[in-house]
Protein backbone atom coordinates (compact mmCIF):
# COMPACT_ATOMS: atom_id res chain seq x y z
CA UNK A 1 0.00 0.00 0.00
CA UNK A 2 1.46 3.22 -1.04
CA UNK A 3 0.95 5.89 1.91
CA UNK A 4 2.25 8.84 2.81
CA UNK A 5 2.93 10.22 7.08
CA UNK A 6 0.68 13.04 8.79
CA UNK A 7 1.49 15.07 11.60
CA UNK A 8 -0.98 17.50 13.25
CA UNK A 9 1.32 19.22 15.81
CA UNK A 10 -0.94 21.04 18.25
CA UNK A 11 0.51 22.74 21.68
CA UNK A 12 0.28 20.01 24.40
CA UNK A 13 -0.21 17.04 21.75
CA UNK A 14 0.27 15.59 18.53
CA UNK A 15 -1.74 13.10 16.27
CA UNK A 16 -0.81 11.15 12.89
CA UNK A 17 -1.64 9.03 10.62
CA UNK A 18 -0.64 7.03 7.45
CA UNK A 19 -2.43 7.94 4.62
CA UNK A 20 -2.84 5.83 1.59
CA UNK A 21 -2.34 7.49 -1.54
CA UNK A 22 -3.39 4.72 -4.22
CA UNK A 23 -6.95 7.58 -5.16
CA UNK A 24 -6.56 11.08 -5.37
CA UNK A 25 -8.23 12.54 -2.07
CA UNK A 26 -10.27 15.31 -3.95
CA UNK A 27 -14.26 15.99 -4.28
CA UNK A 28 -16.08 13.72 -2.17
CA UNK A 29 -13.36 11.25 -2.07
CA UNK A 30 -11.39 11.81 1.32
CA UNK A 31 -8.18 10.54 1.66
CA UNK A 32 -7.72 6.75 3.01
CA UNK A 33 -6.66 6.51 6.73
CA UNK A 34 -4.48 3.30 7.07
CA UNK A 35 -3.53 4.16 10.91
CA UNK A 36 -3.69 6.70 13.79
CA UNK A 37 -1.90 7.74 16.75
CA UNK A 38 -1.55 10.29 18.96
CA UNK A 39 1.53 11.85 21.30
CA UNK A 40 2.38 14.25 24.22
CA UNK A 41 4.89 17.22 22.51
CA UNK A 42 6.82 17.12 25.73
CA UNK A 43 6.66 20.99 25.48
CA UNK A 44 7.49 20.97 28.83
CA UNK A 45 10.74 19.49 28.73
CA UNK A 46 11.69 22.72 26.31
CA UNK A 47 11.69 23.27 22.77
CA UNK A 48 14.24 21.37 21.57
CA UNK A 49 12.78 18.12 23.36
CA UNK A 50 9.52 19.16 21.23
CA UNK A 51 11.48 18.57 17.60
CA UNK A 52 12.90 15.24 18.88
CA UNK A 53 9.42 13.90 19.83
CA UNK A 54 7.82 15.34 16.82
CA UNK A 55 11.22 13.61 14.55
CA UNK A 56 10.87 10.48 16.96
CA UNK A 57 7.14 10.01 16.09
CA UNK A 58 7.48 10.66 12.48
CA UNK A 59 10.36 7.98 12.32
CA UNK A 60 8.19 5.32 14.54
CA UNK A 61 5.07 5.70 11.72
CA UNK A 62 7.93 5.21 8.90
CA UNK A 63 9.14 1.79 10.49
CA UNK A 64 5.29 0.78 11.25
CA UNK A 65 4.57 1.84 7.94
CA UNK A 66 7.37 -0.43 6.03
CA UNK A 67 6.06 -3.25 8.64
CA UNK A 68 2.52 -3.49 7.86
CA UNK A 69 2.96 -2.41 4.06
CA UNK A 70 6.12 -3.38 2.37
CA UNK A 71 7.60 -0.11 1.70
CA UNK A 72 8.29 3.29 3.44
CA UNK A 73 5.93 6.27 3.60
CA UNK A 74 6.42 7.86 -0.02
CA UNK A 75 6.33 11.77 1.30
CA UNK A 76 5.34 13.34 4.56
CA UNK A 77 3.14 16.59 5.65
CA UNK A 78 3.46 18.33 9.08
CA UNK A 79 1.00 20.80 10.25
CA UNK A 80 2.18 23.31 12.90
CA UNK A 81 1.41 26.26 14.97
CA UNK A 82 2.81 29.78 15.07
CA UNK A 83 4.49 31.60 12.23
CA UNK A 84 5.63 29.28 9.26
CA UNK A 85 7.38 29.75 6.41
CA UNK A 86 5.97 27.12 4.36
CA UNK A 87 8.21 27.83 1.09
CA UNK A 88 11.85 27.44 3.15
CA UNK A 89 10.40 24.89 5.61
CA UNK A 90 10.85 27.01 8.35
CA UNK A 91 8.85 26.56 11.68
CA UNK A 92 9.71 30.62 12.19
CA UNK A 93 7.94 30.91 15.79
CA UNK A 94 5.70 29.36 18.29
CA UNK A 95 4.83 30.90 21.61
CA UNK A 96 3.38 27.90 23.18
CA UNK A 97 6.09 25.13 21.55
CA UNK A 98 9.14 28.30 22.47
CA UNK A 99 10.90 27.36 19.61
CA UNK A 100 12.13 29.61 16.58
CA UNK A 101 13.49 29.49 13.46
CA UNK A 102 13.30 25.46 13.19
CA UNK A 103 14.26 23.97 9.47
CA UNK A 104 11.56 21.66 10.51
CA UNK A 105 11.41 20.43 6.74
CA UNK A 106 15.15 20.02 6.62
CA UNK A 107 15.32 17.68 9.77
CA UNK A 108 12.08 15.64 9.24
CA UNK A 109 13.42 14.74 5.80
CA UNK A 110 17.05 13.45 7.42
CA UNK A 111 15.17 11.78 9.82
CA UNK A 112 12.96 9.88 7.11
CA UNK A 113 15.92 9.37 4.59
CA UNK A 114 15.36 11.85 2.50
CA UNK A 115 11.91 11.74 1.54
CA UNK A 116 9.93 14.89 0.33
CA UNK A 117 8.26 16.71 3.30
CA UNK A 118 6.19 19.42 3.50
CA UNK A 119 5.15 21.56 6.27
CA UNK A 120 2.08 23.83 6.74
CA UNK A 121 0.52 25.88 9.42
CA UNK A 122 -1.97 24.37 11.29
CA UNK A 123 -4.86 26.49 10.68
CA UNK A 124 -4.35 26.84 6.51
CA UNK A 125 -3.68 23.14 6.61
CA UNK A 126 -7.29 22.53 8.16
CA UNK A 127 -8.47 24.97 5.95
CA UNK A 128 -7.14 23.01 3.14
CA UNK A 129 -8.64 19.57 4.13
CA UNK A 130 -12.27 21.58 4.84
CA UNK A 131 -11.61 23.42 1.56
CA UNK A 132 -11.04 20.14 -0.63
CA UNK A 133 -12.92 17.29 1.67
CA UNK A 134 -14.93 19.08 3.96
CA UNK A 135 -17.57 21.89 4.27
CA UNK A 136 -16.06 24.22 1.90
CA UNK A 137 -15.66 21.68 -1.25
CA UNK A 138 -18.37 23.39 -3.03
CA UNK A 139 -17.04 27.15 -2.50
CA UNK A 140 -14.17 28.35 -4.49
CA UNK A 141 -13.94 31.35 -1.55
CA UNK A 142 -13.96 30.60 1.78
CA UNK A 143 -12.97 31.69 4.67
CA UNK A 144 -12.35 28.67 7.70
CA UNK A 145 -11.98 30.17 11.56
CA UNK A 146 -11.97 27.70 14.38
CA UNK A 147 -12.17 28.90 17.84
CA UNK A 148 -10.37 27.20 19.74
CA UNK A 149 -7.39 28.32 22.39
CA UNK A 150 -7.07 31.73 19.69
CA UNK A 151 -8.70 32.47 16.76
CA UNK A 152 -6.93 32.43 13.43
CA UNK A 153 -8.29 32.21 9.86
CA UNK A 154 -7.47 30.16 6.50
CA UNK A 155 -8.78 31.99 3.32
CA UNK A 156 -9.16 29.19 0.42
CA UNK A 157 -8.84 30.89 -3.15
CA UNK A 158 -10.00 28.48 -5.84
CA UNK A 159 -8.76 24.86 -4.35
CA UNK A 160 -5.38 26.77 -2.47
CA UNK A 161 -5.07 28.28 0.92
CA UNK A 162 -3.54 31.90 0.55
CA UNK A 163 -0.50 32.42 2.95
CA UNK A 164 0.08 35.87 2.49
CA UNK A 165 3.22 37.59 1.54
CA UNK A 166 4.62 36.93 4.85
CA UNK A 167 3.11 33.43 5.62
CA UNK A 168 0.55 35.38 8.28
CA UNK A 169 -2.45 35.86 5.87
CA UNK A 170 -5.87 35.01 7.57
CA UNK A 171 -5.17 36.28 11.50
CA UNK A 172 -8.40 37.36 12.09
CA UNK A 173 -7.70 36.42 15.60
CA UNK A 174 -6.18 39.98 15.99
CA UNK A 175 -8.70 42.31 14.15
CA UNK A 176 -9.15 44.91 17.04
CA UNK A 177 -12.96 44.70 17.30
CA UNK A 178 -12.90 46.16 21.12
CA UNK A 179 -10.54 49.25 21.22
CA UNK A 180 -9.13 49.41 24.67
CA UNK A 181 -10.46 45.83 25.80
CA UNK A 182 -8.37 43.30 26.83
CA UNK A 183 -4.63 43.15 26.63
CA UNK A 184 -3.60 40.14 23.67
CA UNK A 185 -0.56 38.36 23.74
CA UNK A 186 0.33 39.89 20.53
CA UNK A 187 0.39 43.25 22.11
CA UNK A 188 -2.56 44.78 21.13
CA UNK A 189 -5.89 45.57 23.49
CA UNK A 190 -9.74 44.17 22.12
CA UNK A 191 -8.58 41.66 19.67
CA UNK A 192 -10.88 39.26 18.80
CA UNK A 193 -9.46 36.47 20.15
CA UNK A 194 -9.44 37.72 23.73
CA UNK A 195 -13.22 37.77 23.51
CA UNK A 196 -14.86 35.58 21.57
CA UNK A 197 -12.45 31.91 21.57
CA UNK A 198 -13.30 29.53 23.38
CA UNK A 199 -10.90 30.09 26.14
CA UNK A 200 -11.88 33.71 26.53
CA UNK A 201 -15.93 32.17 26.61
CA UNK A 202 -14.35 29.68 29.49
CA UNK A 203 -12.55 31.73 31.50
CA UNK A 204 -16.18 34.66 31.16
CA UNK A 205 -17.89 31.89 32.15
CA UNK A 206 -15.90 30.96 35.51
CA UNK A 207 -15.65 34.36 36.50
CA UNK A 208 -19.83 34.62 36.07
CA UNK A 209 -20.49 31.12 37.63
CA UNK A 210 -18.14 31.27 40.06
CA UNK A 211 -16.59 27.66 38.95
CA UNK A 212 -12.81 28.28 38.23
CA UNK A 213 -13.04 25.03 36.05
CA UNK A 214 -15.58 25.70 34.39
CA UNK A 215 -15.55 25.63 30.51
CA UNK A 216 -16.96 27.20 26.92
CA UNK A 217 -18.66 23.74 27.22
CA UNK A 218 -19.94 24.80 30.32
CA UNK A 219 -21.47 27.93 29.03
CA UNK A 220 -22.85 26.86 25.88
CA UNK A 221 -24.84 24.10 28.53
CA UNK A 222 -26.00 26.86 30.85
CA UNK A 223 -27.44 28.95 28.01
CA UNK A 224 -29.24 25.95 26.59
CA UNK A 225 -30.79 25.85 30.10
CA UNK A 226 -31.76 29.44 30.43
CA UNK A 227 -29.18 30.86 33.01
CA UNK A 228 -29.15 34.58 32.11
CA UNK A 229 -25.71 35.06 33.13
CA UNK A 230 -24.60 32.52 30.37
CA UNK A 231 -26.61 34.40 28.02
CA UNK A 232 -25.25 37.45 28.60
CA UNK A 233 -21.45 35.90 28.26
CA UNK A 234 -22.41 34.25 25.26
CA UNK A 235 -23.86 36.90 23.48
CA UNK A 236 -20.72 39.41 24.27
CA UNK A 237 -18.69 36.67 22.43
CA UNK A 238 -21.34 36.23 19.39
CA UNK A 239 -21.43 40.53 19.25
CA UNK A 240 -17.44 40.63 19.22
CA UNK A 241 -17.21 37.66 16.55
CA UNK A 242 -19.91 38.92 14.74
CA UNK A 243 -17.87 42.08 14.22
CA UNK A 244 -14.88 40.26 13.36
CA UNK A 245 -16.38 37.88 10.39
CA UNK A 246 -18.32 40.78 9.10
CA UNK A 247 -14.59 42.50 8.98
CA UNK A 248 -13.40 39.22 6.90
CA UNK A 249 -16.02 39.24 4.77
CA UNK A 250 -16.30 42.55 3.62
CA UNK A 251 -12.08 42.17 3.14
CA UNK A 252 -12.46 38.99 1.60
CA UNK A 253 -16.45 38.33 -0.03
CA UNK A 254 -15.93 34.92 0.77
CA UNK A 255 -19.03 32.39 -0.50
CA UNK A 256 -18.40 30.76 2.56
CA UNK A 257 -17.63 30.97 6.42
CA UNK A 258 -17.11 28.00 8.32
CA UNK A 259 -16.91 27.80 11.52
CA UNK A 260 -14.68 25.25 13.62
CA UNK A 261 -12.75 24.51 16.89
CA UNK A 262 -14.25 23.64 19.96
CA UNK A 263 -17.00 26.36 20.44
CA UNK A 264 -18.35 25.25 17.21
CA UNK A 265 -19.39 22.06 19.16
CA UNK A 266 -22.24 24.05 20.48
CA UNK A 267 -23.98 23.97 17.41
CA UNK A 268 -27.07 25.81 16.92
CA UNK A 269 -26.53 27.60 20.26
CA UNK A 270 -23.44 28.96 18.81
CA UNK A 271 -24.83 29.17 15.12
CA UNK A 272 -28.29 30.49 15.28
CA UNK A 273 -27.39 33.93 16.84
CA UNK A 274 -24.20 34.08 14.98
CA UNK A 275 -25.93 34.26 11.88
CA UNK A 276 -28.31 36.45 12.62
CA UNK A 277 -26.03 38.72 14.33
CA UNK A 278 -23.76 38.95 10.83
CA UNK A 279 -27.38 39.29 8.98
CA UNK A 280 -27.58 42.45 11.48
CA UNK A 281 -24.16 43.70 10.05
CA UNK A 282 -23.76 43.30 6.58
CA UNK A 283 -24.62 46.53 4.49
CA UNK A 284 -23.87 46.37 0.86
CA UNK A 285 -21.76 43.11 1.58
CA UNK A 286 -23.24 39.59 0.25
CA UNK A 287 -24.68 37.45 3.09
CA UNK A 288 -21.97 34.15 3.12
CA UNK A 289 -22.97 30.96 4.13
CA UNK A 290 -21.92 30.18 7.63
CA UNK A 291 -22.03 26.95 7.99
CA UNK A 292 -19.78 24.50 10.83
CA UNK A 293 -16.91 22.80 10.02
CA UNK A 294 -17.22 18.94 8.90
CA UNK A 295 -13.58 17.32 10.27
CA UNK A 296 -13.30 18.19 13.49
CA UNK A 297 -10.13 18.17 15.61
CA UNK A 298 -8.86 15.58 12.63
CA UNK A 299 -8.75 18.39 9.82
CA UNK A 300 -5.32 19.18 10.62
CA UNK A 301 -4.12 15.78 10.35
CA UNK A 302 -5.95 15.01 6.69
CA UNK A 303 -4.85 17.98 5.55
CA UNK A 304 -1.64 17.38 6.07
CA UNK A 305 -1.89 14.10 4.32
CA UNK A 306 -2.90 16.15 1.50
CA UNK A 307 0.00 18.43 1.54
CA UNK A 308 1.98 15.44 1.08
CA UNK A 309 0.19 13.79 -1.45
CA UNK A 310 0.32 17.00 -3.32
CA UNK A 311 4.11 16.91 -3.30
CA UNK A 312 3.90 13.70 -5.06
CA UNK A 313 1.49 14.86 -7.49
CA UNK A 314 3.36 17.50 -8.39
CA UNK A 315 6.35 15.50 -8.77
CA UNK A 316 4.39 13.16 -10.94
CA UNK A 317 3.48 15.67 -13.07
CA UNK A 318 6.91 17.88 -13.34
Amino acid sequence: MRHVIALDVGGTGMKAALVGVDAAPTGRTPPVLLYEARRPTGRERGPDAVVEAILDFAAELRDLGTARFGAPALAAGVAVPGIVDERSGTAVYAANLGWRDVPMRALLSERLGGVPVALGHDVRTGGLAEGRIGAGQDADRFLFVPLGTGIAGAIGIGGRIEAGAHGSAGEIGHIVVRPGGRACGCGQRGCLETLASAAAVGRDWAAACGDPQAGAADAAKAVELGDARAHTVWHNAVDALADGLVTGLTLLDPKTLIIGGGLAEAGDTLFTPLREAVRRRVTFQRLPSIVPAALGDAAGCLGAGLLAWDLLSTEVTA
